[in-house]
């Protein structure tokens, strides 16, 4: 099952910074298991969120080049606010280099002014061609849903807004 956790890119400065949301609703099938009680976004999906951000930023800087990219390793993670049916999660993303096949990161996540999560990223960038089977036009199919998905929540958008700063509330 695959978890899309970024709903809106509020804005990005290519190559450097981007700003994502994610709205947390009781709909959402697995806050039924954590905690039926007491639901919140666990805190693997909280860095998935991150990374989701990170790998957007990634993309825009490389223009889409890679298929893949996924997390390598999260540094340095800590939580300090749990975030709930209701609550919006703003993920803001800081590069710290960004390559043709690796990139890192500082994340955090935040709950208004409250900071919920925070840590540093590493992810990896890649293409399918030539793995198990897989030939370039797996590589295209997977881009082409990127860049509908990018359209989607608003990434156009945010990089047009980028141009000409202006200020926008959630």
């Amino acid at each position: 099952m695959k978890f899309h956790l970024v709903d809106r890119i509020k804005s990005i400065e290519p190559g450097r910074r981007i700003v994502t949301i994610k709205a947390l609703s009781l709909a959402e099938e697995y806050l039924a298991d954590h905690f039926p009680a007491f639901p919140v976004l666990p805190g693997v999906l909280m860095i998935e969120a991150m990374v989701q951000s990170a790998a957007w930023l990634v993309r825009v800087h490389q223009d889409f080049a890679c298929s893949v990219v996924m997390l390598q390793a999260a540094r340095n993670v800590k939580y300090t606010h749990f975030v709930q049916p209701g609550h919006i999660l703003r993920c803001e993303v800081t590069a710290v280099e960004i390559g043709e096949s690796s990139a890192r990161f500082n994340a955090a996540g935040f709950v208004g002014d409250r900071q919920a999560v925070s840590g540093r990223l590493d992810l990896r960038c890649l293409n399918l061609a030539g793995r198990r089977g897989c030939g370039p036009e797996t590589d295209r199919a997977i881009v082409e849903q990127l860049r509908e998905q990018f359209r989607l929540i608003g990434g156009p958008a945010a990089l047009a807004a980028g141009e000409s700063p202006r200020s926008g509330a959630e």
